[in-house]
């Protein structure tokens, strides 16, 4: 049986640098679910991929960030990739959307280095979560508790690892959103 989230509208906030099947693969499963997939960007035109460090697809954004509004969404998902979040947590309209998003109750589901940004957001104090290894002390440092786990669930925040966690992360996101 499958999961149906039709008439739900996910955010996707990206960047160049984005892991490529962080996005295309959550995005995959929200469409499969029939919900509406949206790429929201500080990029104007378009985010290159990447898998691991090699460019990967190009993809085109569908609203740059200055334009979007939490309301208009009913999930946010944030990829991960080293660089993405990086470029993410340095601007400071796609900071104050993820901070917003998470204030709002609504589902925000990061994976791999994505927490990155839920943390310049002042969004993982209290928060128990997991992400790529190398973020542990990041949120620990910031008032999570990070746990080893494929994903995590605290609230309305959805955690996972990395890109081998992918079908667990795709199967809360949608069961959230159901």
């Amino acid at each position: 049986m499958t999961t149906s989230i039709t008439g739900k509208r996910i955010a996707f906030l990206a960047a160049d640098g984005v892991e490529e099947v962080e996005y295309t693969e959550p995005r995959k499963a929200v469409e499969a679910a029939g919900g509406t997939a949206e790429l929201v960007s500080i990029n104007d035109d378009e985010i290159q991929a990447v898998n691991h460090m090699d460019p990967a697809g190009k993809h085109k954004v569908e609203k740059p960030i200055t334009s979007a509004a939490v309301a208009d969404y009913d999930a946010l998902v944030l990829p991960g990739g080293v660089a993405n979040p990086d470029f993410l947590r340095t601007n400071p309209d796609a900071v104050a959307f993820v901070r917003e998003f998470v204030a709002s109750g609504k589902t925000v589901a990061a994976i791999c280095h994505a927490p990155w940004t839920l943390i310049e957001a002042g969004a993982v104090d209290g928060r128990t979560m997991t992400s790529w290894p190398s973020l542990r002390t990041d949120l620990t440092n910031a008032g999570a508790t990070w746990v080893d786990e494929q994903v995590h669930t605290d609230g309305n925040l959805i955690t996972s690892r990395k890109p081998d966690d992918l079908p667990a992360f795709c199967e809360k996101l949608v069961a959230a959103l159901a």
